[in-house]
């Protein structure tokens, strides 16, 4: 059963990986495969600059001539990123990600990206919550 008071702190990923802006297109693809994630929070000097998807990548790649070696995130990223504070409602966090038709939302605590909420954390609740219909899912 749903927790209407459920924030988004029981539901993200803590410290997710990230990347800088100027890392180059293939090192993401790379840590995105070894730490089996589909979006990078992107930096530049610390601070969050952008969202890095698995989509992203492969546009970049499906396009002719394009080398992920010599492609910079920051040219593949989107700016636009959906963030939320660590006690923002799920429910609040749901809506905006499907608002604005988003796959994420970075988890901010100042300036510092301290989760990440995804499409992925929304299967895997409403899974939990399908099998476990006597217990609280949040």
């Amino acid at each position: 059963m749903y927790d209407p008071n459920a924030t988004i702190r029981k539901f993200m990923t803590y410290a997710p990986h990230t990347i800088a802006d100027e890392a180059m297109l293939s090192k993401a693809q790379e840590s995105m495969r070894v730490n089996d994630v589909p979006h990078l929070p992107v930096l530049h000097d610390g601070k969050l600059v952008g969202i890095l998807s698995e989509r992203d990548i492969a546009l970049a790649e499906a396009l002719d001539g394009v080398d992920l070696r010599a492609v910079p995130v920051r040219v593949a990223m989107n700016t636009s990123v959906f963030q939320a504070l660590p006690d923002t409602l799920l429910v609040d966090v749901l809506q905006g990600m499907a608002e604005r038709k988003v796959g994420s939302c970075v988890v901010m605590l100042g300036s510092e990206a301290v989760g990440i909420f995804t499409t992925v954390d929304v299967c895997r609740w409403f899974a939990k919550s399908l099998k476990e219909p006597g217990e609280r899912a949040a």
